[in-house]
């Protein structure tokens, strides 16, 4: 399903001096754009939340609910969902990009050339943000919802980015397109990482064969599982780990 972009249908606009607040600094035009697409009409964006106001949330819609949007790990997200969770419903965004053009440009901002990325991003690449906070789906009235998302990124070739990029640096990320998303609600929800699994007990490797991911992100997706409850470690073979579904939470979903 393909959501039209409308970046700026929130028509709630900061007052002189706003840009001091935290999650307007040094924000990507990518998390501001999502944070108003799912704000929506009528929400209100960079809003203080938590008992006392003791944090800034990227937005709440006109409903009452909390907006987080959270691009990389969700670790730093750990305290602030647990004061504003009680308090209020919250959705944390996290995009996955899976179509990716580049724009590259010499020092004097000149366009040199355009590519499409060869990597599209999928639902597992969830687990490389959740590992360093497995419990956050546990909190009550939290859902994370996954965004399959279009980007448009540009870099400059002016030596001081990464030496993976040979120097080029990355100057800004745009939302082209929310093109579909995933809503995982509550911990049964997790099941559907498991749906296409057809042995048990099963290991690390058999998640990474069906899955098709990487013998690292397979052991990063049952760590998390396995803390949410949805697995557990039942055995060894050899040196790897033998994991089982348990059972009350086995969910007939599917992605």
């Amino acid at each position: 399903m393909l959501f039209p972009m409308l970046p700026y249908e929130n028509e709630w606009i900061p007052p002189t001096g706003y840009d001091n607040r935290i999650g307007i600094v040094r924000e990507s035009s990518l998390h501001r754009d999502l944070k108003i697409h799912y704000t929506g009409k009528g929400g209100i964006i960079e809003v203080s939340t938590g008992y006392k106001g003791k944090y800034v949330s990227d937005g709440i819609t006109k409903t009452g609910e909390i907006i987080e949007v959270q691009i990389g790990s969700f670790g730093p997200l750990k305290d602030k969902i647990k004061h504003i969770a009680p308090l209020s419903s919250i959705r944390i965004i996290h995009p996955i990009i899976t179509q990716k053009y580049i724009e590259v440009y010499d020092a004097e901002n000149t366009r040199c050339y355009c590519r499409k990325s060869p990597r599209k991003g999928t639902i597992w690449d969830l687990f490389k943000a959740l590992v360093y906070a497995p419990e956050i789906p546990l909190m009550p009235r939290l859902t994370i919802e996954l965004a399959m998302v279009a980007v448009k990124q540009q870099r400059r070739q002016d030596r001081q980015g990464s030496w993976r990029r040979k120097g080029i640096s990355i100057m800004d990320t745009e939302l082209t397109a929310v093109q579909d998303s995933l809503i995982l609600s509550g911990r049964d929800d997790y099941n559907v990482f498991l749906s296409s699994l057809e042995v048990e007990p099963f290991t690390s490797r058999d998640l990474g064969n069906i899955a098709r991911i990487t013998p690292s992100l397979a052991r990063k997706t049952l760590y998390v599982l396995t803390r949410l409850g949805i697995v557990k470690r039942s055995a060894k073979k050899g040196n790897a780990m033998l994991y089982t579904r348990i059972l009350d939470t086995v969910s007939k979903g599917e992605f």
